[in-house]
């Protein structure tokens, strides 16, 4: 008498995703002057992403954000931004962020803890999140995700120190920077080794 092993569906409790460059914007504002916000991206971001279907407090987030990728549309402010009173881009070419802890605190909303670094400084950020979005498919076959992120730092708890007084008071360069992240992911697809 033969034995039939029936084999329990498999269910997939955790996705990798790698982030779509093209259709995502890391975003920054300051306080110019005391009156205005000056606002400027990172053009070049690099991000994996890894989510767990059944328990969202086991995923995962890491991101690296290329500091000579900083763009204001002025390029004198921009040479500005990568030199030493700055983001010294040539001896610290890269941010981090990597995730600590995931909390889903409502329908759609998450709060992402973890660990950013800028120029040899490493500090806890919290990150508020609307997503994921549900999978979508696009035209050539990808299934993709979106998350939006903010936050808000000191730029000194960085060591970005570098202001100028103003002639009427206060300073050029506000403290508070918000961060704006809009992410989209590509769910990364991988072979089945039975197929090989």
């Amino acid at each position: 008498m033969t034995t039939t092993v029936l084999e329990a569906p498999k269910t997939e409790v955790e996705t990798s995703w790698t982030i779509d460059a093209v259709h995502t914007a890391v975003q920054f504002s300051v306080r110019h002057m005391m009156i205005a916000n000056a606002r400027g991206t990172f053009k070049n971001v690099e991000s994996k992403l890894f989510l767990n279907s059944e328990d969202i407090s086991k995923s995962y987030v890491e991101a690296t954000i290329h500091t000579a990728s900083v763009s204001t549309n002025i390029e004198d402010r921009d040479t500005h931004l990568r030199s030493a009173d700055f983001f010294d881009a040539e001896n610290f070419p890269a941010m981090k962020f990597i995730s600590k802890k995931f909390e889903k605190t409502g329908s759609g909303e998450l709060k992402i803890t973890g660990l950013l670094t800028i120029k040899d400084v490493t500090k806890e950020v919290v990150l508020d999140v609307e997503g994921p979005s549900p999978e979508m498919r696009d035209p050539w076959g990808n299934v993709k995700i979106a998350l939006t992120g903010t936050a808000k730092i000191n730029r000194k708890d960085f060591g970005l120190v570098w202001n100028a007084p103003l002639e009427t008071g206060g300073l050029l360069v506000g403290d508070t920077v918000t961060l704006t992240i809009d992410a989209e992911y590509a769910k990364v697809v991988t072979a089945d080794p039975q197929t090989n």
